[in-house]
């Protein structure tokens, strides 16, 4: 079977992560040519810049300059191939390790016997030196004070080493100049010895401004074996009163750091189904989706850390988010084991506010003015459950979410309508109420005043979702009483989705404006949200077919626009009011909404339409072939949005990897057909037409599964048992 890792290599990418929130993912890098890592890194969501360098000098002192030949990536390493100017070839492997360890690994060979002098060194502003001036331990370091985007501080430190023997090393200081990775910027460049570095340093710089230069030096001997050497920097979390992070499994023993790399990421990829096809796009993206998912990982950590949880895209800078909570748990589920994909609710619960309101993110160390977004919470316990059913969880979360719940009526339904405001104004700033937005018609892309509340559909489904959800946790758990008071929520919602919610002239539900009670009639794609659960019927079938297949609304080749092609508002360049904007939702395609779009569609086909089976499969397809640059098989991608009609991502943003959709899960439930539900396993394939696919070693629910697609034969094997049928004839494996 493909390794996932060579599958994935390329040479256009650079994000390295030891998968617990400390990594390496610049969006826009400008120094991915020079040796080391001198863009900038994320400590959980702050950025610590830059981390270091290495310069090659002669048996002079002077630099021998190095040009890039070669770049490979996979997600456990970066390796570059250098020439250098003296004729000599180097390689160097760049990983990171847990615990915030960046390395730099270093092979370098030549025609003839010479010695080369590589200099590990970084330059840190407002920088303190925190080493023992006088005694050189091994290591390097210093601390710096770090902003987020909301000016709460963290203090990071930084240990700079050398891997073996370190020949000489110095800490100097030096009034502001470019912090750029040439040797002749740095201090030591000038004060070089036969010796080498210095070995002297001073902790106070006299109170003036100053840049800290720091370097570590390691003499070789060149032949044509050639010589190897390297070097580390350790970033960590300073702060008093933020506990270091437990220290994750270690790889089994590798020799090199990028060895124990790329070990360590088998290991994680080893812990989800493994999975074949014929369709090479789905297969890829398959994988590509789990490295997204590891790269964004935050271990057990700091303050408001303490569970697992995932980032909604590196790159963003973004903390744990409600909105990718949902995405992060549907996916995390197929995992050999449930407490990562629990953990992710269980952060949001160790944040939970007095009033029983969620933050929109989980922040490092301060909660103040995190927002508020919604999410289908509903969703993502029953999805945890439906694969790992367990009473005890269960009943850990219920009453949080029962806060929860009650805080979303009390702030955004005081009149008791059913129906959810979009926003409550007064816990957010313009910006962020409009990202909240399904698209500008619904809300201007640069404000939301007050007097233009709507009750969102959308949100409105959540809601339900999560309504329904507490009404069978309460009966699974023993609580009829509060069984009741759920069910009364529930069914008040769903009378108003229906009712209130629902045009039988257009054959579409709509957001209503809160003040008039009036529908808005904007097509938007959150319409479309009520087809996943079980408040349609069969009379709403012809609707969803009316509007979601019309090639002039949103039957689009790169799916799903968040606006009907025939809305005044519509772009699919992502311009309002002539500019392009960084996040629009009048008409551009999202992942996340396209992925409740496949869902709905999907549940529509399962229970209403079975004719709508193909076109489900066919949404599938599409949207995962659209997060491929230009349809290259090599480069997939996950950016925040897309041109729905010629599928241009948003490269612009330097936001790639997010997490907020989700694909390894439509893969498994509806390519594969395994559907977790309560008393046993569906298996119950989409016609997407394959030659062939496998998916191997897949837990649910105290089974382990192995299912095969042979044209239209379906095979599964079980506890020994092996079952057969034909595509469009679901297996069902009782508990």
């Amino acid at each position: 079977m493909t390794d996932p890792l060579e599958l994935l290599a390329r040479t256009d990418k650079w994000f390295l992560s030891g998968s617990d929130g400390i990594l390496f993912a610049p969006p826009f890098p400008k120094w991915l040519d020079a040796p080391g890592f001198w863009d900038e890194a994320t400590v959980y969501h702050y950025d610590w810049a830059p981390l270091f360098t290495v310069s090659a000098l002669d048996a002079e002192g002077r630099e021998v300059t190095m040009r890039p030949v070669a770049r490979r990536w996979t997600p456990a390493e970066l390796t570059v191939d250098y020439r250098l100017a003296n004729g000599m070839m180097a390689t160097e492997v760049r990983s990171v390790q847990p615990g915030g360890v960046f390395g730099s690994e270093w092979r370098v060979q030549g025609m003839r016997d010479a010695p080369l002098h590589l200099v590990a060194w970084t330059a840190q502003r407002d920088a303190r030196f925190t080493s023992e001036p006088t005694r050189f331990s091994g290591a390097l370091a210093c601390e710096r004070t770090l902003l987020d985007r909301r000016d709460v501080p963290l203090r990071v430190s930084a240990e700079l080493a050398c891997i073996g023997d370190c020949t000489s090393w110095a800490a100097a200081w030096s009034e502001h100049t470019a912090l750029q990775p040439r040797w002749a910027l740095a201090p030591f460049a000038e004060k070089w010895t036969a010796e080498g570095l210095t070995r002297e340093g001073r902790v106070d710089p006299s109170g003036q401004a100053a840049v800290l230069f720091l370097g570590l030096h390691r003499a070789l001997e060149i032949g044509l074996d050639g010589a190897i050497a390297g070097f580390a920097m350790r970033l960590a979390v300073a702060e008093e009163g933020l506990a270091e992070s437990p220290p994750p499994p270690q790889a089994t023993h590798a020799a090199t750091l990028a060895g124990g790399s790329r070990r360590r990421w088998q290991e994680y990829l080893g812990r989800v189904p493994r999975f074949r096809c014929s369709d090479p796009y789905l297969e890829h993206y398959y994988w590509y989706r789990w490295y997204g998912l590891w790269l964004n990982a935050i271990a057990p950590g700091p303050r408001n850390y303490s569970f697992p949880a995932m980032c909604e895209g590196i790159a963003a800078r973004h903390v744990p988010s409600a909105l990718a909570a949902l995405a992060n748990v549907r996916e995390l589920r197929w995992l050999d084991e449930p407490e990562m994909a629990r953990g992710v609710l269980r952060t949001f619960v160790a944040n939970q506010a007095d009033d029983g309101a969620f933050p929109a993110r989980v922040h490092l160390g301060d909660q103040s003015g995190a927002g508020f977004h919604h999410a289908d919470w509903g969703e993502a316990l029953r999805a945890i459950d439906a694969v790992w059913p367990d009473d005890d969880f269960l009943r850990e979360v219920y009453v949080p979410f029962t806060r929860y719940a009650d805080w979303l009526v009390k702030t955004h339904d005081a009149s008791g309508t059913g129906m959810i405001d979009v926003v409550d104004v007064s816990e957010m700033t313009h910006s962020e109420a409009a990202r909240a937005q399904a698209v500008p018609t619904r809300a201007d892309a640069e404000g939301w005043e007050s007097s233009q509340r709507l009750k969102g559909i959308d949100v409105t489904i959540f809601a339900y979702d999560l309504f329904r959800t507490l009404e069978w946790i309460a009966l699974r758990i023993g609580h009829p009483p509060d069984a009741r008071r759920w069910r009364l929520h529930r069914e008040r919602t769903q009378a108003a989705v229906r009712e209130t919610m629902w045009d039988p002239v257009q054959d579409m539900f709509f957001d209503v404006d809160a003040v008039t009670g009036d529908r808005t009639g904007a097509k938007v794609v959150a319409c479309f949200y009520p087809y996943a659960t079980d408040l349609v019927g069969a009379e709403h079938v012809a609707g969803m077919e009316r509007h979601l297949l019309d090639p002039a609304e949103f039957w689009t080749p790169y799916p799903v626009p968040t606006a009907s092609l025939d809305d005044p508002s519509f772009s699919a360049y992502g311009e309002w009011k002539g500019v392009r904007r960084q996040a629009p939702w009048n008409g551009r395609s999202w992942p996340v909404s396209t992925s409740h779009i496949v869902e709905a569609l999907a549940y529509a086909a399962l229970h209403h339409a079975p004719r709508l089976r193909e076109q489900a499969a066919r949404l599938l397809t599409r949207f995962v072939r659209t997060m491929f640059h230009d349809g290259d098989l090599a480069r997939p991608n996950c950016f925040e949005h897309y041109n729905p009609l010629t599928g241009h991502a948003s490269i612009h943003r330097g936001i790639d990897d997010h997490q907020r959709s989700w694909v390894a899960d439509l893969i498994i439930s509806y390519v594969v057909g395994v559907r977790p539900h309560t008393g046993g396993v569906t298996v119950d394939p989409f016609p997407f037409g394959l030659e062939h696919v496998e998916l191997s070693g897949v837990k649910a629910r105290n089974r382990v599964l192995d299912v095969r697609i042979d044209g239209t034969r379906v095979s599964v094997r079980s506890g020994g048992e092996s079952f057969h049928a034909e595509i469009g004839s679901p297996i069902q494996l009782s508990d």
